[in-house]
């Protein structure tokens, strides 16, 4: 039972669509009608800037790690990965949005952060140096999936490595068509970096 109250919780956490509110309430702009479409922060960066952008990508890590950890506060006898992927599901398919959502990537690392904060912090290193490298957005963000799970392997932190395996899953699938769009040679590099 506590695992269907405490995952409809992270679903419903996970579908506030950040970057809807705050493009509707800061900027007049629906950000679904602009750039690539999708409600997540790096769209929001694109079509809203770099302050916007922050906050969305902030509030989409809050959500994962504020859904991870409310069933401790609770006293709650649940894995709290498992809860924190209902936030990643409803980060990607909102209630709140039309089941049309981001690409996982900023939510998963909530979840990573509630959970295992020098992982979060590797993470976030991975993706800024394969920004530099690649200037992909996508690309950062599948690589560093990957890595992820690399070093829960090494870490010997098998439950985690699950857990981050699915999150890096949805990420890749989320970001199938950037995938065809790198091959073809036609997806936006970044600018600043």
């Amino acid at each position: 039972m506590e695992y269907i109250i405490f995952g409809v919780i992270a679903y419903l956490l996970g579908s506030i669509p950040s970057g809807l509110i705050v493009g509707k309430i800061g900027y007049g702009k629906d950000i679904r009608e602009h750039g690539s479409g999708n409600l997540g922060g790096t769209n929001t960066f694109r079509v809203l800037g770099i302050k916007a952008g922050m906050l969305v990508t902030s509030a989409d890590i809050l959500k994962g790690t504020l859904a991870t950890l409310l069933p401790l506060l609770f006293g709650a006898d649940v894995i709290i990965l498992i809860i924190g992927l209902f936030a990643v599901v409803g980060h990607m398919y909102p209630v709140f949005a039309r089941f049309k959502g981001g690409k996982a990537v900023a939510t998963s690392g909530g979840v990573v952060l509630a959970v295992n904060p020098i992982l979060f912090i590797i993470a976030i290193g991975t993706f800024f140096l394969m920004l530099y490298l690649s200037k992909y957005v996508s690309l950062a963000s599948m690589i560093t999936g990957i890595v992820t799970v690399i070093v829960t392997l090494l870490q010997q932190e098998y439950g985690l490595t699950i857990v981050v395996s699915v999150m890096t899953l949805f990420v890749i699938y989320r970001h199938s068509t950037n995938i065809k769009r790198i091959i073809n040679k036609t997806e936006p590099k970044i600018t600043w970096m």
